[in-house]
C-alpha cells in the first residue's frame, strides 16, 4: 500500500488532485484509516490513475472520464466523444493560427512605421461600377472580425451567381459601411463586377457610384496581413493634407489558390479640406 504522498509521486500528480479525484468518485483510495482519515492506495490503482490523466489530456471532462473508465459508455459513444474533441482541437488550432497571423501583421505594421515609400500611394478617380453583392454584419472592422464574415459571403455569392447563370465580368469588390445598429459593427458587402440588369432578391445587383478622388495602395498577400498597407495608406492620407471620407474598398486584382500570392488594391475615398 502507498500513502497518498507516495502514490502522488509515483503517479506524477499532486496530493491535492488525488483528494479531488476522491471527492468526485473518480479514484477512491483503497483504504481510509477510520481514526486518522489517512488515504492509502495500491499499486494496481496506478493503472486507473494513468488512464485518468491520459483521458484528461485529451480534453475530456472528469464526468466523461469517469463514464469511460466505469464502462458507462459504449465504444461508439467513446468514438463520438473523441471525434468531437478532435474537431474542437482542430478549431482551436485554426483560431490560434489566425491569431498568430494577426500578431505578425501587427508586428510588421510597427516595424514598418515611417518606412512605407510614399510613391506606393496613388490618387485617382474611380468610375461607377455595377456589382452583384451579398451583405452581412461584422462585429468590428478588425481583420479577425471581417475575415470570418466575408469569406462565407463570397462563397455563397458565387454559388448564387452560378445558379442564376450570371458570370462575373470583373474583379471582386469588398466595401464597408457603419452598420445601422451602431456599436462599432460594420456592414460587410461582398461584391463582384457583373454585366447584368439591376435587381433585388437572392442576389442584389446595383451600381456603385463614381468616386472623384481615392488614395490607393496595392497590398500583396493574404488579407489577413493587410494591416501594414492599410495603416501606411492612412498615414499617407493624413500626411498629405487629405481627409478620408469612408472605409477603403478592396479590389481583388489577383486571387490564386495560394492566399499569400493575392494582390489587392485598397481604395480610400478622400477629399482635401
Amino acid at each position: 500500500m502507498f500513502t497518498i504522498g507516495d502514490f502522488a509521486r509515483h503517479g506524477r500528480v499532486s496530493v491535492r488532485m488525488l483528494r479531488h479525484y476522491d471527492a468526485t468518485g473518480l479514484l477512491r483510495p483503497a483504504h481510509v484509516d477510520p481514526a486518522t482519515g489517512y488515504r492509502s492506495y495500491t499499486a494496481a490503482q496506478l493503472t486507473r490513475l494513468n488512464r485518468v490523466i491520459a483521458l484528461k489530456e485529451l480534453g475530456l471532462t472528469l464526468q466523461q472520464v469517469r463514464q469511460i473508465l466505469d464502462e458507462e459508455v459504449s465504444t461508439e459513444e467513446l468514438r463520438a466523444m473523441l471525434r468531437l474533441r478532435r474537431a474542437e482541437l482542430e478549431a482551436d488550432m485554426a483560431a490560434a493560427a489566425a491569431r498568430l497571423v494577426q500578431v505578425e501583421a501587427r508586428l510588421r505594421s510597427i516595424e514598418s512605421e515611417g518606412h512605407m515609400p510614399t510613391n506606393d500611394v496613388v490618387i485617382k478617380s474611380l468610375p461607377a461600377i455595377r456589382v452583384a453583392e451579398l451583405t452581412a454584419t461584422a462585429a468590428s472592422f478588425e481583420p479577425e472580425d471581417i475575415g470570418p464574415v466575408i469569406g462565407p459571403l463570397y462563397d455563397e455569392l458565387f454559388r448564387r451567381l452560378e445558379a442564376a447563370g450570371i458570370t462575373p465580368a470583373g474583379p471582386g469588390v469588398a466595401y464597408y459601411e457603419d452598420a445601422p445598429e451602431g456599436g462599432g459593427r460594420i456592414s460587410v458587402h461582398a461584391a463582384v463586377v457583373v454585366a447584368a440588369p439591376l435587381q433585388d432578391g437572392a442576389i442584389q445587383v446595383l451600381d456603385l457610384p463614381p468616386v472623384d478622388q481615392a488614395a490607393t495602395i496595392v497590398h500583396h498577400g493574404s488579407m489577413d496581413t493587410v494591416l501594414p498597407a492599410a495603416q501606411a495608406l492612412a498615414r499617407w492620407i493624413d500626411g498629405n493634407g487629405y481627409r478620408s471620407t469612408g472605409y477603403p474598398r478592396e479590389i481583388s486584382l489577383e486571387c490564386p489558390p495560394n492566399r499569400d500570392q493575392w494582390v489587392t488594391e485598397l481604395q480610400a475615398p478622400v477629399t482635401k479640406p
